[in-house]
């Protein structure tokens, strides 16, 4: 594999988006901690207040409910995720929760993407501490990557920080979608809910997914794909061109025919119709195929590199 994308985004130095698909879901209660280290394939217990992990929750033949970031948050935790599937993700994840000292529930915070060059100066100014993770107002501010931060606060609180934010520019959530898909990070959405495995959406290679900890739902799928290789797909990253931002339904060329290959995980569409998406694939698929959207036959996609080893 040498090809890596092409399709780029001005990013400005300071800007901000309301990440308005996205939701958490709060944790909380004396037995937080033990409840969701025995749900989730993370490992809640060697997670500290100032990082975050991605994690996923699965029913008991391995496939996810839910795939978010986990972290510390307002004296218990947070499971941020895709919004389209949260009501089902929380009903599942609270299943057993009337044995254990511990109240799941939709958090009612908004959350506010903090991108560019300067978030991290944005983010110092607004908060202390030199965490990944850090208390700010009613809520926390989570470090992403190397250039956007997660703000998970009261909606009131995002006019008190408006004066702050005179300087950044407000942006689309495309922008967000932009970099999570270069980036290959996944999301579980309503449509494939009880679908994937996590390994198949490359959980392992992003350390989602703790071997080392006691059991959880689904635990036996996800060792069993590990150390058995029963899992034959993974997540790749595809590029090409698109007429709109319709959900992306992909097909793939075998010879002279086109065969069904799949819904886009994520997506993202510039103004020029440049795209990416990612997509679950067979782990033998060969580079060079070519792929093309259901209903297009005049532009065709390719794959292009994982900024990470899916092979992990």
């Amino acid at each position: 594999m040498s090809a890596t994308s092409s399709v780029s985004l001005n990013l400005p130095s300071l800007a901000w988006t309301s990440l308005s698909d996205w939701q958490a879901i709060a944790v909380t209660g004396a037995d937080s901690k033990s409840y969701l280290q025995g749900q989730v394939t993370c490992d809640v217990v060697q997670l500290d207040a100032e990082h975050s992990t991605l994690g996923a929750h699965c029913d008991a033949k391995g496939k996810m409910w839910s795939l978010f970031r986990l972290f510390h948050h307002n004296q218990g935790y947070a499971l941020w995720q895709h919004k389209s599937g949260i009501e089902t993700a929380l009903q599942e994840i609270k299943k057993y929760s009337v044995f254990s000292k511990v109240d799941l529930e939709l958090s009612s915070q908004i959350s506010i993407g903090v991108l560019g060059e300067q978030a991290d100066s944005f983010i110092d100014a607004i908060t202390d501490g030199q965490g990944d993770v850090r208390s700010v107002a009613s809520g926390s501010a989570i470090k992403i990557d190397s250039q956007r931060w997660l703000l998970l606060i009261d909606e009131g609180e995002l006019d008190n920080l408006k004066p702050q934010l005179q300087n950044a520019e407000e942006i689309s959530a495309d922008a967000w979608d932009y970099v999570d898909v270069l980036n290959g990070i996944p999301r579980v959405i309503q449509s494939q809910q009880n679908t994937h495995i996590p390994q198949t959406l490359n959980l392992q290679a992003l350390e989602g997914i703790s071997f080392e900890k006691g059991c959880y739902t689904g635990q036996e799928t996800v060792a069993r794909a590990k150390y058995r290789g029963t899992n034959k797909k993974v997540m790749r990253l595809l590029q090409g061109s698109a007429s709109d931002k319709a959900a992306f339904t992909f097909e793939r060329q075998v010879g002279e025919n086109w065969r069904g290959a799949g819904e886009a995980i994520a997506q993202y569409r510039n103004q020029q119709g440049e795209a990416l998406a990612l997509i679950v694939l067979n782990k033998d698929i060969e580079f060079d195929t070519q792929f093309r959207l259901v209903g297009d036959t005049t532009n065709t996609w390719s794959l292009v590199e994982l900024p990470y080893d899916i092979e992990q």
